[in-house]
């Protein structure tokens, strides 16, 4: 019921209400959609664009929220088992505690397709499909550098710990930052991917440290909420660099605000795990390896208008 009210609420009854689709039902049978809290746009993108692939390729998308709790993330593919669907798209609740529930679904005869969160095993799975955030960390980092001019203090807001992609950033971005000696780390803590703990974190870390000169953020929307902390305390000449490729930051980034993002594309890769999903199911194989990292793209105000929805138009 919460998921159902979730979808009702921030995505619009007559399109994803459960189950349901006005052009779903084709014939191919139920695609589970299992997906973090849709008041991310970053998970709403994939939710969005899974299930349109899903439609078009003639199945029924079940569209279920696990709100990060691997315990109703367990519930959720139980229900997808349940309900017979005959794949299941997930952006998991943690690396470690989703391995026991892709296992069930895998064991009942339901394959997984990974998107965006990869598993910290081999062959649960049938596909992971994420960004390389070691790669898009660095060209992140590369234009924090440039823009801090080499030298100065700054802090580090990174995201859930649980999370994989956390750590992975944090450690891509410091190959590249720790090379810069005279670029100082005085304040370093996780704001678990929110925009409010973002804002509350970055007000105490400047209170603290009132000579930051730069922000690196796990996502874009704990970039928005240091951003605004920072506007709020009149510390715009403070350089913030996000990791996502939100419209937000997009905008922030065209007004002169935020500096840079970078681009993980959300909605290509739940295209690509429901096309996987769909070719698995016809012809035992997708023609892929089970791990695939999807480059990311540094966005600077010369791109950023090409940029719509985590995806990069022509």
């Amino acid at each position: 019921m919460i998921a159902r009210r979730t979808v009702l609420g921030m995505l619009g009854a007559a399109t994803l209400v459960a189950g349901c689709s006005p052009t779903a039902g084709a014939g191919h049978g139920i695609i589970a959609i299992i997906t973090p809290p849709y008041d991310n746009p970053f998970f709403r993108a994939q939710a969005e664009a899974a299930r349109d692939r899903a439609v078009a390729l003639g199945y029924e998308p079940l569209m279920l929220v696990h709100d990060d709790d691997a315990s109703k993330q367990s519930e959720m593919i139980d229900t997808a088992i349940a309900r017979g669907a005959k794949a299941i798209i997930l952006d998991n609740a943690g690396a470690a505690a989703t391995v026991a529930a892709v296992r069930r679904a895998k064991a009942a005869g339901v394959p997984s397709f990974l998107i965006d969160r990869e598993l910290n095993v081999r062959g649960v799975a049938v596909s992971q499909i994420v960004s390389n955030n070691y790669q898009g960390a660095q060209i992140g980092a590369e234009a924090f550098v440039a823009a801090m001019g080499e030298r100065g203090a700054y802090a580090e807001l990174v995201g859930r710990e649980a999370d994989t992609n956390a750590t992975i950033r944090s450690e891509g971005f410091h190959a590249i930052v720790d090379q810069y000696p005279d670029l100082e780390l005085v304040a370093r803590q996780s704001a678990n991917w929110s925009q409010t703990e973002a804002y509350a974190k970055m007000e105490s870390m400047l209170q603290a440290n009132p000579q930051i000169k730069g922000v690196i953020a796990g996502n874009d929307t704990m970039a928005m909420g240091a951003w605004a902390a920072l506007k709020a305390a009149g510390r715009t000449d403070v350089i913030v660099v996000g990791f996502d490729g939100s419209d937000d930051v997009k905008q922030s980034i065209l007004a002169g605000g935020i500096r840079a993002t970078v681009l993980q594309p959300a909605s290509r890769q739940a295209r690509m795990a429901v096309e996987q999903a769909d070719a698995y199911l016809r012809t035992g194989k997708t023609g892929a390896p089970e791990k695939q990292l999807i480059d990311c793209i540094l966005i600077v105000p010369g791109n950023a208008r090409r940029l719509s929805n985590f995806d990069m138009r022509a």
